[in-house]
C-alpha cells in the first residue's frame, strides 16, 4: 500500500529573482484554486534524469494550462536553457490505453496523468525512448521523433538495451525486440497468453515490492534477463469498476492474503531469444523475485530472493550462461526484511549493501564473505518511499566514495552525505540544513541533481558537483511575483514542530500550523494522518497547501508520526507487527487528548482525517476511542485485511490461514457498530487497490446495526480520486460534512 500524499512539486523553468521583490498581495486562498492549473507550487516535474554525458537534464514537465498533461523537456546543465523535446499533443495519437497499462499506471500512482508518463535515455546519449498513447517513439536531441511501433495493442515495459542497439517491449504478454540498425521487429517469446506472461513485473512486485520492471539487459547486449510469470494458480476475481454511465466487470487475478501467488521464474537469453536458460532460484517456487542486477562485466547476475513470509532475503549470484546460482549471503529478521535499492556490485568484486541488523539502516561492504560496517549510529539511511531518490544514490569507484541520503543531523530532515568506502569515517554532509533533500547521481558519481524544499519553499532543483557545490540552478523556483503561490504568500502561516512521548517512551514528532491567534479564543483542530509503515509525513519539507487553506478557514492543522512510521529504526517500526490498528491508533488518540489540554484548542472540536491506510486508521480510532474526536473522515479505507494483497498484508500480519485471530483483531468491520461519532466514508467506485468492497462491507455492517454514518462515492474513480473537479468535490464534501456536524470556524 502506498501513500496518497498529494505533495506539490517544483517549477522547472528557471525563474530569475529580481533585485527587489515587492510585497506579496494578500489574496484569499480558495478551495477551488487548490486544484486548478497551474499548480500552486508551479509545474510539477517528473522523472528528472541526467543524460549519459551529464550535459542535459531531462524531465517530464506539465503544462501551465493542464497540470495533468506532461511533455518531455531538456535543460542544458551549463547554461540553464530549456527546450521541449517532445510535444505530447503533436506526437501522440490519443489512442486509448490497454487495461494492463491502466493498471500498471495505477501501481505507479500516475493513473490520472496524460501525455508522456515515462522515458528512457539510450546509453549513447543520442536519443530517448518515449512511450506515448500505447506506442513507442525514439526522440533525438534535435526534437524529431521516430515512431517505432504503430499497432492497436499497447506496448509496455519499453527498454533501450545497454549498448543502444535494441529496444525491447512487451506486447500481448510476450517480449519483443526491435533492432534499431535495421528496424526489424522480432519476438523473443511466443507462448505468452492467458495466465502466462513474459517481461513484466507481477502485480505484487509493482504494488508492494517497488519493482516495476521484468526485463533487464546485460552489458554489451549479449544477454537479457527476463521474468516469466505464471498466474494460473492466482485466484481469478471479478471486480466491478462502476462508472457514471456503465459498469465494467474487470476479470483480474488478485493474490489476496493467504492465497496463491504467481509463480515467477527468471530466464536468460540472447537478444534473438536463443540460448535460453533458466536461473536456479531454488526448489521453493513460493518466493518473491525481489531485485535483479547485472554485474558490470556481464559475467554474473545478482538476484535477491525473498521468502514468502519476508523474514529472509537471499543474495544469489547467477551465471548468465548456465543459470547456475550460488548463495552469497542472507539477511534475516524476526519480523520482516526491508527491501531497498542500495545494492551495488563494485569492480573489485566487493559489494555495497544496506542492512538494519543493528536496529537502524546502515551501509556495509561485503568482501569475500566479510562484512565491513561503513556507517553507524542512532540514525538511519532514508527509507521513505515517497522520495525523489532515497538511501544509496551514487558510487564513485575512482575515488571510492558513496553518496546517500540519511537523517543523521535531524529526524525531520533528509540530507545528502558522502563517505570513503575504503577508509570510512564520519559522513560528510553535502546539502544545506533546514531543508528536506533528495538526490540522484550520474553513473560515475560525479554530478548530483538535488531536490530540496522546506515548509516555506516549494521544491527547488539544482545541479551540484561531487563535493555538493551548486553548479547551476535547474529550477530555483523562487516564490516571486511570477510564481503561482506568490499571491497567497502573505497569508502563509509558519509550521511549528514538536514532540510527544508514546506509552513506551518513544519520541513522536508532530507538526502544527495555526491561524493568527486571538487571545482567549479556542480553535478547532483538523488532524490528518496516514499512520502506516514506510511513510513519514512530519518533515521539514513543502507540503500540500491544503493545510494552509484549512488554517485560513480558522482550523488548527496537525499531524503526528505514530509508532510504525518510517525512518525511525526497527524498534519503532516493528511494533505494528501482527498488531495493525493498535499502537499507531493509540498514539494518534494520545495526541488528540494532548491537544485537548492546550488552552487555545477547543476540546470538543477535534476531527481526524486519513486516506488509504489513513482511512483504516480513522475507523480504528473512532472504534477505540469514542468521544475523543468530534468527527472522522475515512477515505478509501481498508476494512478487512483478507481483501488486500499477499505481499503487503502478510509482511505485517502473517498468513491469515494460520493467524486468523491476528486478522480478526486488526480488521475494522467487527467493531464498526461501536462507532458513535459522526463518520464520513469516501471511496472511488473503480478502486483496484483498496477495492470498493471494503467500503460496501462496512456500509452493510453499519446499516444492519442501525448505526448512522455518511458516505460519498465517486463513479469511475480509482484509489486517488484524480481530476480537478473530483478533488474539489471531495474536499467540499468533507468541509460541508464538518459544517453540519460541528460548525466549522468559517464559511468556505
Amino acid at each position: 500500500m502506498k501513500t496518497i500524499l498529494g505533495l506539490a512539486l517544483a517549477v522547472v523553468t528557471a525563474i530569475a529573482a529580481p533585485a527587489a521583490t515587492p510585497p506579496a498581495p494578500t489574496s484569499a486562498l480558495t478551495l477551488e484554486r487548490l486544484f486548478q492549473s497551474p499548480g500552486l507550487a508551479g509545474p510539477a516535474p517528473r522523472l528528472l534524469k541526467l543524460s549519459p554525458d551529464g550535459k542535459l537534464a531531462t524531465l517530464l514537465k506539465n503544462r501551465a494550462d493542464d497540470r495533468d498533461r506532461y511533455d518531455l523537456w531538456a535543460i542544458d546543465t551549463t547554461t540553464g536553457a530549456s527546450r521541449m523535446l517532445v510535444d505530447s499533443e503533436k506526437v501522440g495519437s490519443g489512442a486509448a490505453l490497454s487495461e494492463e497499462e491502466k493498471m500498471r499506471r495505477e501501481r505507479l500512482r500516475i493513473g490520472g496523468l496524460k501525455g508522456i508518463t515515462a522515458y528512457d535515455w539510450a546509453p549513447d546519449g543520442k536519443s530517448l525512448l518515449v512511450p506515448l498513447d500505447g506506442d513507442l517513439y525514439l526522440a533525438t536531441l534535435d526534437g524529431k521523433a521516430r515512431r517505432l511501433t504503430n499497432t492497436p495493442e499497447t506496448e509496455i515495459e519499453a527498454k533501450v538495451s545497454e549498448s543502444g542497439r535494441y529496444v525491447s517491449f512487451v506486447r500481448n504478454q510476450n517480449l519483443f525486440v526491435i533492432d534499431l540498425t535495421t528496424g526489424r521487429e522480432h519476438a523473443l517469446t511466443t507462448d505468452g497468453k492467458d495466465a502466462l506472461s513474459w517481461g513484466t513485473a507481477e502485480f505484487v512486485a509493482q504494488e508492494e515490492l517497488n519493482r516495476f520492471s521484468g526485463t533487464w539487459w546485460g552489458p554489451g547486449d549479449a544477454r537479457v534477463a527476463v521474468q516469466r510469470t505464471d498466474e494460473s494458480k492466482v485466484k481469478l476475481v471479478n471486480r466491478a469498476a462502476i462508472g457514471a454511465n456503465e459498469t465494467h466487470v474487470v476479470e483480474q487475478r488478485y493474490p489476496a492474503a493467504g492465497t496463491a501467488n504467481a509463480v515467477v521464474q527468471l530466464w536468460l537469453m540472447d537478444a534473438d531469444g536463443s540460448h535460453r536458460v533458466q536461473a536456479d532460484l531454488g526448489v521453493d517456487t513460493d518466493i518473491y523475485l525481489a531485485r535483479v542486477t547485472w554485474a558490470k562485466d556481464g559475467k554474473a547476475v545478482y538476484v535477491q530472493r525473498l521468502s514468502r513470509d519476508q523474514k529472509k532475503l537471499d543474495m544469489l549470484k547467477v551465471d548468465p550462461a548456465t543459470g547456475r546460482s550460488t548463495l552469497l549471503f542472507s539477511e534475516t529478521s524476526k519480523t520482516w526484511v526491508d527491501l531497498n535499492d542500495d545494492f551495488r556490485a563494485l569492480s573489485d568484486g566487493s559489494l555495497i549493501w544496506s542492512s538494519t541488523r543493528t536496529g537502524t539502516k546502515h551501509l556495509y561492504r561485503w568482501v569475500a564473505g566479510t562484512w565491513i560496517p561503513l556507517t553507524h549510529g542512532p540514525w538511519t539511511l532514508e527509507t521513505d518511499g515517497q522520495s525523489f531518490n532515497a538511501g544509496l544514490i551514487g558510487v564513485d569507484q575512482t575515488h571510492h566514495r558513496l553518496f546517500f541520503t540519511a537523517n543523521k543531523d535531524d529526524v525531520l530532515e533528509s540530507q545528502v552525505y558522502t563517505i570513503d568506502y575504503l577508509k570510512p569515517g564520519e559522513p560528510q554532509r553535502l546539502t544545506e540544513r533546514g531543508y528536506w533533500n533528495d538526490a540522484q547521481m550520474d553513473g560515475s558519481g560525479q554530478r548530483l541533481i538535488v531536490r530540496r524544499s522546506s515548509p516555506t519553499q516549494p521544491p527547488q532543483y539544482y545541479l551540484a558537483d561531487a563535493a555538493g557545490q551548486r553548479l547551476t540552478w535547474i529550477s530555483e523556483n523562487a516564490v516571486v511575483q511570477a510564481h503561482p503561490y506568490f499571491p497567497y504568500l502573505a497569508g502563509h502561516r509558519e509550521t511549528v514542530f514538536g514532540t510527544l512521548k508514546a506509552a513506551d517512551g518513544s519520541i513522536l514528532h508532530w507538526k502544527m500550523i495555526t491561524p493568527k491567534m486571538e487571545p482567549g479564543r479556542k480553535y478547532p483542530v483538523f488532524t490528518e494522518h496516514y499512520g502506516g509503515p514506510h511513510s513519514q509525513t512530519v518533515q521539514r519539507a513543502w507540503a500540500s497547501p491544503m493545510g494552509q487553506y484549512l488554517v485560513s478557514q480558522g482550523w488548527i492543522y496537525f499531524e503526528i508520526d505514530n509508532r510504525g512510521s518510517a525512518n525511525r529504526g526497527r524498534a519503532f517500526e516493528d511494533q505494528i507487527y501482527h498488531a495493525m490498528g493498535t499502537v499507531e491508533v493509540e498514539d494518534q488518540v494520545a495526541a488528540a487528548k494532548w491537544l485537548k489540554t492546550l488552552d487555545y484548542v477547543d476540546p470538543a472540536r477535534i476531527v481526524t482525517y486519513g486516506w488509504s491506510y489513513g482511512g483504516y486508521m480513522t475507523l480504528k480510532m473512532l472504534e477505540a476511542a469514542p468521544g475523543v474526536f468530534a468527527a472522522g473522515i475515512a477515505g478509501a479505507p481498508v476494512t478487512k485485511w483478507e481483501l488486500y494483497d499477499t505481499a503487503y498484508t502478510e509482511r505485517y500480519l502473517g498468513d491469515p490461514t494460520k493467524l486468523p485471530k491476528v486478522y480478526e483483531a486488526s480488521n475494522a468491520l467487527a467493531d464498526a457498530i461501536k462507532i458513535s461519532d459522526p463518520l464520513l466514508v469516501i471511496h472511488g467506485m473503480a478502486d483496484d487497490n483498496v477495492v470498493f468492497e471494503n467500503s460496501t462491507m462496512l456500509f452493510a455492517r453499519m446499516q444492519e446495526a442501525k448505526v448512522p454514518f455518511e458516505m460519498m462515492v465517486y463513479p469511475g474513480k480509482t484509489h486517488g480520486v484524480s481530476g480537478e473537479g473530483a478533488q474539489t468535490h471531495v474536499w467540499r464534501t468533507i468541509l460541508d460534512f464538518l459544517d453540519r456536524r460541528l460548525s466549522s470556524p468559517k464559511s468556505h
